[in-house]
């Protein structure tokens, strides 16, 4: 038998340690949680993706009573950007949330796992690793690519 041992990079940030880039891209998924329609959960998600076109579309959490109709935040980001900038490729994704309590969560959000699956695909599609950004109120994961997310996952990579 043999055992192998997964690790995941992930560095830590306060947002002053934030280059423009990035506190651009985690200003606009704050920005985006405000979009969400979370009636039933009463837990905001936004996302913000940064395309090498430079623009940056965003996405928020769309929730139906007809649970599991609605579509996270991250996918409605990503199949927005695919949809209207098809040959554009994703070069940096930020995720932020607001909880129950009408707070910023002090630890990051991560993605759900249909969206990790998702946003590799687009992942795969740039042909690079895209760095994600898990947003909370005291700090910033910064991870190295959508992969990182999802280790042992069909990728090209």
């Amino acid at each position: 038998m043999k055992e192998i041992e997964i690790i995941v990079p992930v560095t830590v940030k306060d947002y002053s340690e934030l280059d423009a880039c990035e506190r651009s891209l985690v200003d606009a998924a704050r920005r985006a949680t405000a979009g969400s329609y979370s009636v039933y959960s009463h837990f905001k998600v936004g996302a913000a993706i940064l395309l090498d076109n430079g623009v940056t579309v965003t996405g928020a959490n769309q929730e139906n009573v007809a649970y599991p109709s609605g579509t996270c935040a991250e996918r409605s980001a990503c199949f927005y950007a695919g949809a209207n900038y098809p040959d554009a490729r994703f070069e940096m994704i930020a995720v932020a949330a607001v909880g129950t309590d009408g707070l910023e969560p002090a630890t990051p959000t991560a993605p759900c796992g249909a969206c990790r699956q998702a946003l590799l695909e687009y992942e795969m599609r740039a042909g690079h690793h895209v760095p994600v950004l898990l947003v909370g109120r005291d700090s910033v994961y910064r991870l190295p690519s959508v992969a990182s997310l999802l280790p042992l996952a069909f990728t090209e990579f």
